[in-house]
C-alpha cells in the first residue's frame, strides 16, 4: 500500500510542476517549502517530530472570490515512521511582508509505528503565518489538524505545529 501511494504522490507532484509555459512565465514560480515540527503536540503518549516538503506552482494560481488559490502538493514522515501524503488547495493573503495561508488537503496517512488515527484517508486542515525575506524566501509558523471526518470507527485527530522555510524557483 505504500508503494502505490508514493506513486499518487509522485504524480500529483509531476502533475503539478509540469505545466506548458516558456521559460520567462516559469522564472519564480515554484516553491518549495520544507517544514520541521511536533506531530500531535497535544497527546503526550503519541506526540513525535515530523519533517516535510511541500510544493506550490504559482502558475496554477487563480484569483476567486475567496482570494488567490493554488493547489499545493506534500509529504511528511514522523520519528515514528507516521507518514502522510498528501495534495490539495491553499488561499494565500498578503498584509504587507505578512502571509496569512489557510489550506485543505485530503491525503494517505499511515501510522507506521505512530498514532492510528482511525482511518488510511486522513484531511489536514492548517493556518500558516509567514514572514517574507528577501531573495524569494519565507520564514514560517503553521498548525494543523488531521481528522477522518469520522470515516473509520474511530477519529482521534492530531494536532501539530511546525517551522517553515519557503523559496521560489
Amino acid at each position: 500500500m505504500k508503494i502505490k501511494s508514493i506513486y499518487v504522490l509522485l504524480t500529483c507532484i509531476l502533475l503539478n510542476i509540469s505545466v506548458v509555459a516558456d521559460e520567462k512565465t516559469l522564472e519564480n514560480n515554484t516553491e518549495l517549502s520544507f517544514y520541521t515540527g511536533m506531530f500531535d503536540f497535544s497527546d503526550d503518549g503519541k506526540k513525535s517530530s515530523l519533517i516535510g516538503f511541500q510544493h506550490q506552482n504559482e502558475n496554477l494560481n487563480r484569483d476567486i472570490f475567496l482570494g488567490n488559490i493554488s493547489p499545493i502538493t506534500g509529504a511528511m514522515i514522523t520519528a515514528d515512521n507516521a507518514t502522510y501524503f498528501y495534495t490539495g488547495v491553499q488561499a494565500q493573503y498578503k498584509i504587507g511582508v505578512l502571509n496569512f495561508t489557510p489550506s485543505f488537503t485530503p491525503g494517505y496517512y499511515n501510522e507506521g509505528d505512530g498514532k492510528d488515527l482511525g482511518h488510511a484517508l486522513e484531511f489536514k486542515s492548517e493556518i500558516q503565518l509567514s514572514l517574507e525575506l528577501p531573495k524569494d524566501s519565507q520564514l514560517g509558523f503553521s498548525y494543523n489538524h488531521l481528522s477522518n471526518a469520522s470515516l473509520g470507527d474511530k477519529n482521534p485527530g492530531a494536532n501539530s505545529y511546525m517551522f517553515n522555510f519557503f523559496k521560489k524557483f
